[in-house]
């Protein structure tokens, strides 16, 4: 078992017990659930719209090479610049290259899941240069020196009460403050930082190739105020996020939306196509877009699982995961948490660190079920697994104990070798470690049920 592995194993026992994290995370995502069903109760052909979700992706992944380029063509046509970045390393160069050029020392960002992928805000603090998160949720955690804890709602694991402490604790608000009074405070740090920033970063829902164009939903507007008051706009946007024609947007916002928060629509919908035109008054001078791989294009290589390059975010997965709502976002300890982090992570970070991810699912197909792009998320962490036994990432222990069981269950003779007491010595010793510390492990009878029947119907 890998060091990340052995971590996973442990800090997920911690967290199944701790009650009054599971109270916060299954009241945050019980609210969640009434406002989706309420959302989907609107839409009039779910499983339609779902199944043209699909196969737009799937257009887009069989015809990735055509429409990257086409993006790019567009987009550079209005005085947009586009950087490829293979790794994190080449993102945050491109990046530091750009702040460096302009002599900038603060960043204001927005939420982007892109950006916590190639750990940006560490990096240019490493390197002298302020960045602050506009997301409330996101600030919250930053504040915390922790990362995100969800796809969607970063702060989710935070009851208010936490969250009255800290901001009591850093800026000296009442210890009992409401919601209304914390984000009040909130908006008077971080207007100051909109105004006072060199370069603003984003990340990006959806890339449009047809016009050249990025998409941002939001729900606070901290987006559109990083993209408008600094003189540089950066967008981080992985390679997947790919939509052939902006009149996909028509499907796929109202589905992120609902999906993601149970809203018909969210409330802030931004499509920007370059730096500011000479007929504008406002927006950026300059507006790069890079686009991430990082591992993504080994995910497309893998015709079986590429269906996790699908995935447009919207955190129902997670939310709908019995295995998530026990052990909580932190403990996986990757940027995709929840089953579409442990189907696309494998294969971006490494398929021998991260395998027991994989694992990490009762495979009761919930996520499947919720997915608004039909990704069969469940079928996916059984290739993985596959995969995992293929390239012989397992120990040898667990390679053996399933030879044996095999050789039993192919053999009768073999099963009823042994009797019902040395049946349980064995459960005892060799799995009550595993399975034996918090359930109550199976009583094998003493005689198995081919002797019993035997003896029952001697003349058979």
């Amino acid at each position: 078992m890998t060091n990340t592995a052995e971590r996973f194993v442990e800090n997920s026992s911690q967290k199944s017990f701790d009650i009054p994290h599971r109270n916060i995370i299954n009241h945050n995502i019980g609210q969640y659930d009434t406002a989706v069903e309420r959302g989907l109760s609107r839409i009039v052909n779910l499983e339609h719209a779902k199944k043209k979700g699909h196969q737009i992706k799937w257009r887009v992944m069989e015809n990735l090479d055509k429409l990257l380029p086409e993006f790019e063509s567009n987009f550079q046509k209005k005085g947009g610049k586009v950087l490829w970045a293979n790794t994190v390393e080449e993102a945050t160069a491109e990046i530091l290259s750009i702040l460096q050029k302009a002599n900038a020392k603060t960043v204001i960002k927005s939420k982007s899941m892109a950006t916590e992928e190639i750990h940006l805000n560490e990096f240019l603090e490493n390197h002298g240069i302020e960045s602050i998160e506009s997301d409330l949720g996101e600030y919250i955690v930053q504040l915390l020196g922790q990362k995100p804890y969800h796809i969607v709602t970063p702060a989710m694991h935070l009851s208010k009460e936490d969250i009255a402490k800290l901001f009591h604790e850093k800026f000296g608000t009442p210890p009992d403050a409401t919601p209304q009074q914390l984000t009040a405070k909130a908006r008077e740090l971080l207007r100051d930082k909109y105004l006072s920033a060199d370069v603003g970063i984003t990340g990006a829902n959806f890339l449009i190739a047809d016009t050249g164009s990025i998409a941002i939903t939001e729900n606070e507007g901290n987006a559109r105020l990083t993209t408008t008051f600094p003189k540089i706009h950066i967008a981080i946007v992985g390679i997947e996020k790919l939509i052939p024609s902006i009149a996909d947007l028509d499907l796929f916002w109202p589905m992120l939306a609902t999906h993601g928060t149970g809203q018909n629509l969210t409330v802030y919908n931004s499509i920007i196509s370059g730096p500011k035109q000479e007929n504008e008054t406002d927006g950026p001078e300059q507006m790069y877009v890079i686009l991430l791989d990082n591992g993504r294009t080994e995910l497309l290589a893998q015709k079986d699982q590429r269906q996790g390059l699908y995935c447009i975010r919207c955190g129902a997965c997670l939310n709908a995961c019995p295995i998530y709502k026990n052990i909580g976002g932190h403990t996986y300890d990757t940027t995709y948490s929840g089953p579409i982090g442990s189907l696309i992570t494998p294969h971006l970070k490494g398929m021998k660190e991260f395998k027991h991810l994989s694992y990490a699912s009762s495979l009761c197909g919930k996520c499947s079920e919720v997915c608004p792009v039909k990704i069969d998320i469940h079928k996916m962490l059984l290739l993985n697994r596959r995969d995992a036994v293929k390239a012989n990432l397992g120990p040898k222990s667990e390679k053996i104990g399933w030879q044996i069981w095999k050789r039993g269950m192919l053999k009768r003779g073999f099963m009823d070798m042994f009797g019902g007491k040395m049946k349980n010595f064995l459960l005892k010793n060799f799995f009550g470690k595993y399975w034996g510390t918090k359930r109550e492990l199976p009583k094998i009878a003493d005689q198995s049920f081919g002797t019993q029947w035997k003896k029952e119907h001697p003349s058979k």
